[in-house]
């Protein structure tokens, strides 16, 4: 199978027994060697047997120099000396190729499911069409691989209507989610686009949403947020993560969408359960992702032996705080952040004593069911103590994973009335039969007897033909000033990227290079030359940043352009105009407008808007291009001195280390293509 490995714990074709026989030798060796002021025991062992040592590993008869300390979460360690903390991550895994590894998950659904479909050039999951079933709202939902179950895992018969999937921990792009939403669900009766509350998904999802009410497709979207490990102040604009809890929300939706419901009535009742519902996750150690370079050993990243990180994220994002404790005392500090009325940074849900609750466990991939399942016992139990609260329904398992990460989290959804009448509560939609696979409900033995081969037409869908207009500019002008700009993005690759590292996730260079390039590919492609059509080339630079550039600042990019378009087509008339620094400066700033409609970000809040709104408004005071072009730089530069209050650097530590020396990736990129622009004119 292509990019897959096994390692085995045999050396050699040598039996555990003699292995260990030769591991005992070594360990006799070391005791009486320099080596024993150097590596620890569990080190040695590791060296010998290339394979990682169990935090709780006791490796008997051997006596070890140190006796191990179970009085703490994380098992026994053993130390050469006090200052010994960090351990390592798990970075074995059986597939090194993530995209290999995406795909091949995915199509397994179709082998347990006979329901199912897969696009894999889109990589969507939906429901195949079926004859005998009246037209009912469609759910999409989906996000970055990584999740399993979710998103995949719950399309089925009383759930999902589709899932779009991502690369691992990376939001799929606006056009994939695009082809679900108009090629691969029935959008008669309406579609509900629903994701967790992270920006790329957002902003992606979103977009999708958008060109699908464009298209003539009723569509609602909604982001779940129901984490508090992240306090009102530190999630600032960004708002609650969408963690654990969300799966609820996405199995209560769809259980209401198979009644026949309105979309009306899905999309209130989503938000209803979500304004009810509260979730904290802890986790023993950060994941490493499939095909990514080796983690440092010495980072700060790695969580020390016998703590636990509370609050922490599903895609490795810092959490509240760590800690050592016991797993009682770990849980009631969770307990008391989702809980406690007092405090003023999570008291997200107001509760009474009468009320219902639903509790979900949810192990986030590498927690044995026996230490989830004594999770589980011990929640209950001082949910019952300490808050009176016993839960009506208790689920547990795995729902919402980050990899095989040694974590879990705790949600509680109260149980509010929707006011929809009998069979349609939030319980009764809970308890709702369903045939995702991700949930727990086996598949009837009727979908297997109605199995067929039908599937939606798989034809491509190309941009529908744009309107001529008779605003105009010299390619050749045009083609200049564009090449000047998107030669200034690739140089400053490198700089973005170290920048990104330090701050975000250290992809931001990467898209803005990828995107940069493919611009220059299309724009230079003497098969298809540039018109003097302004829009028609604006429509064709939409096409590849859509298809070229994803996460975040690419959806950002896709809105903003999209909007640009529409504010250059309202400065249309009937007669031939040359595009002008004015028409410029009145399409941008409506282009700025529609952006406000998807992200909260304003000047101050560390973001490419920093760059953008500057520049947008120089422009349309003075119509001078290279002063904007100064505005940008100098609101990018502005940005070293600011704490970020959206996207993943929220979520990012160390701010007294990198604020007034590296500015916003994002914001420092669009600068140095906005000078390009200015020294091609």
């Amino acid at each position: 199978m292509a990019g897959s490995y096994v390692s085995g714990q045999h050396y050699k074709g040598q039996s555990v027994t003699s292995t260990f026989a030769l591991f005992f030798l070594l360990l006799q060796t070391y005791q009486s060697s320099s080596l024993y002021n150097i590596l620890t025991p569990e080190q040695l062992y590791l060296s010998f047997y290339s394979v990682r040592t169990p935090s709780d590993c006791q490796i008997a008869p051997v006596r070890l120099r140190k006796q191990p300390d179970n009085s703490s979460i994380g098992g026994a360690s053993y130390s050469r000396r006090e200052s010994h903390t960090a351990v390592t991550m798990q970075t074995k895994h059986f597939f090194s190729d993530p995209t290999h590894l995406v795909n091949s998950a995915l199509h397994s659904l179709t082998l347990t499911n006979p329901s199912l479909a897969f696009d894999r050039q889109n990589k969507i999951i939906y429901r195949r069409p079926c004859k005998d079933t009246e037209s009912k709202v469609s759910i999409i939902s989906g996000g970055g691989s990584g999740h399993e179950p979710a998103f995949a895992g719950f399309v089925g018969r009383g759930m999902l209507t589709a899932s779009v999937a991502g690369t691992i921990f990376a939001s799929p792009s606006a056009e994939q989610v695009r082809r679900a939403l108009l090629q691969r669900v029935d959008g008669s009766k309406g579609v509900l686009v629903i994701v967790m509350n992270y920006t790329g998904d957002v902003m992606n999802f979103g977009l999708a949403a958008e060109k699908g009410n464009a298209a003539g497709i009723k569509t609602e979207f909604f982001a779940i947020s129901d984490d508090v490990g992240v306090g009102r102040e530190k999630g600032g604009k960004v708002g609650r993560r969408g963690i654990g809890g969300g799966v609820m929300v996405l199995k209560i939706v769809g259980a209401l969408a198979e009644t026949g419901a309105s979309l009306e009535e899905v999309y209130a009742t989503a938000r209803l359960a979500n304004s009810n519902l509260v979730s904290v996750g802890s986790s023993l150690e950060h994941v490493h992702v499939p095909g990514r370079d080796m983690p440092d050993p010495n980072s700060d990243d790695l969580v020390p032996h016998g703590e636990v990180e509370v609050g922490m994220g599903i895609h490795n994002e810092p959490g509240s705080h760590r800690m050592k404790a016991t797993a009682e005392e770990m849980i009631q500090t969770m307990l008391k952040q989702m809980l406690d009325q007092n405090d003023k940074e999570r008291a997200f849900l107001k509760y009474s004593s009468s009320d219902s609750f639903a509790l979900l466990i949810n192990n986030l991939g590498g927690v044995s069911t026996l230490e989830l399942s004594a999770l589980t016992a011990e929640v209950v139990l001082q949910l019952e103590r300490d808050y009176k609260i016993k839960p009506v329904r208790t689920i547990q398992g795995m729902f919402l994973t980050s990899l095989n990460g040694m974590g879990f989290s705790i949600s509680l959804l109260r149980l509010a009335d929707t006011g929809l009448g009998a069979g349609k509560s939030l319980l009764e939609l809970l308890d709702a039969p369903s045939e995702a696979v991700g949930w727990a409900a086996p598949i009837q033995t009727s979908t297997w007897d109605n199995q067929t081969s039908a599937s939606y037409e798989s034809a491509s869908s190309p941009r529908a033909v744009e309107k001529p207009s008779n605003l105009t500019l010299d390619p050749a002008i045009l083609k200049k000033v564009l090449s000047s700009g998107l030669d200034r993005v690739i140089k400053a690759e490198p700089l973005v990227t170290r920048y990104d590292t330090i701050v975000g996730d250290g992809d931001c260079g990467i898209g803005l290079q990828r995107g940069a390039e493919a611009i220059l590919k299309e724009i230079n492609d003497s098969s298809t030359p540039l018109t003097p059509d302004i829009l028609a080339t604006l429509h064709r630079i939409i096409d590849v940043v859509e298809n070229s550039m994803d996460g975040t600042s690419g959806a950002i990019y896709a809105i903003f352009l999209n909007a640009l378009a529409h504010g250059l087509r309202a400065q249309d008339n009937s007669t031939s105009t040359t595009v002008t620094s004015k028409i410029w400066a009145n399409a941008l700033q409506h282009s700025l407008k529609a952006l406000a409609k998807y992200t909260p970000a304003q000047p101050g809040d560390r973001t490419l808007m920093d760059a953008l709104s500057p520049f947008i408004k120089t422009l349309v005071e003075t119509e001078d291009i290279r002063k904007a072009a100064e505005a940008a730089s100098q609101g990018a530069e502005a940005t070293k001195m600011m704490k970020a209050s959206l996207g993943r650097a929220v979520y990012v530590g160390g701010e007294d280390e990198w604020v007034g020396k590296i500015p916003d990736p994002g914001a420092y990129g669009l600068s140095e293509f906005l000078n390009g622009i200015a020294e091609g004119i």
